[in-house]
């Protein structure tokens, strides 16, 4: 006689599919924080994993669809005297899948209504309201050749005061090419943003008022944060203290014989001086940040907006 415990079919171990899909997700988020490279590694576990999941989950159900025989309905009176007639069970969905499969639907809608709006909040202000609005700081004949102008002016003069901002400009006369060359350094130190000072002489007597920014000639051969001792070079380049990477600069245009200033972008680094510099531009970032080598993939995306 057959041992009715070892007819019963065994149901199928725990999934590890589950477990590699939360992974991947957790990866997903975590990589919205620290890097694109964790993100996109994330997002192919959480997508790999799901559909192993969703194949395991449905093994029961899938296959070849059964060939059902037509219908046919027995006359009583063709039934013989007692005969009870006979109908073949058609194959059944188990109710214990049917809950699963939806306790899985409603659990992925309630977690994409939960994190697509926070991941909204998180990722798209980093690539909304990034451009940066031109400034005129007229004439070229306001940039004396080789000498450092502190230029003070407005990112959004409706504003006022609050969006202030410093640029240090020095015109290098003629590149190769023979096009004007200027260096135009943002003054925030990329350490922690503080206001980066030039060291040297202010001379107060040239300095110059346009409408929405203001120049004063400076003999400044180098800068320096008076917040933690970071010191830059006269291309901006980092001497000493905690600075990661070198100054930011300006992109800029010549309109008109008008000098205009452009975005920023980060500079790992400056070699040669003046027009015959060479500069490792990266897309700007945030103060603290690496831009170049391996310590570049371990800091966050870079948000949407400079502060002044």
């Amino acid at each position: 006689m057959s041992n009715p415990r070892h007819d019963t079919p065994h149901s199928s171990g725990p999934s590890l599919w589950p477990i590699g899909f939360a992974i991947g997700v957790a990866c997903l988020l975590l990589g919205l924080v620290l890097s694109w490279m964790i993100a996109v590694l994330g997002a192919v576990l959480a997508i790999a994993f799901g559909l192993l999941w969703a194949r395991d989950v449905t093994r029961d159900v899938r296959g070849d669809v059964p060939e059902i025989a037509p219908e046919t309905r027995v006359v009583a009176d063709e039934l013989a005297p007692g005969a009870v007639p006979q109908h073949k069970p058609l194959p059944a969905y188990p109710r214990s899948k049917f809950l699963e499969a939806s306790l899985i639907g409603l659990t992925g809608a309630m977690g994409a209504v939960l994190t697509l709006p926070v991941l909204g909040f998180m990722v798209l202000p980093s690539f909304t309201n990034i451009d940066e609005d031109e400034v005129d700081l007229g004439p070229l004949d306001n940039f004396p050749e080789g000498e450092y102008v502190i230029a003070t002016y407005l990112k959004d003069p409706a504003q006022g005061e609050v969006t202030r901002r410093t640029a240090f400009v020095r015109n290098n006369g003629q590149s190769e090419a023979g096009d004007p060359s200027f260096t135009i350094l943002y003054s925030r130190c990329v350490h922690l943003g503080c206001p980066v000072q030039p060291n040297g002489p202010i001379d107060e007597e040239r300095r110059i008022e346009l409408k929405n920014a203001a120049l004063l000639p400076v003999l400044a051969q180098s800068f320096g944060c008076p917040c933690h001792g970071g010191l830059y070079d006269a291309e901006g380049n980092r001497t000493a203290g905690p600075p990661v990477r070198s100054l930011d600069r300006y992109t800029f245009s010549i309109r008109n014989g008008r000098l205009i200033l452009g975005e920023l972008f980060a500079v790992g680094s400056v070699s040669g001086t003046g027009a015959n510099a060479r500069i490792s531009r990266y897309p700007w970032s945030t103060p603290g940040v690496h831009v170049d080598g391996v310590e570049a993939w371990l800091y966050p995306i870079v948000p949407s907006q400079v502060t002044g």
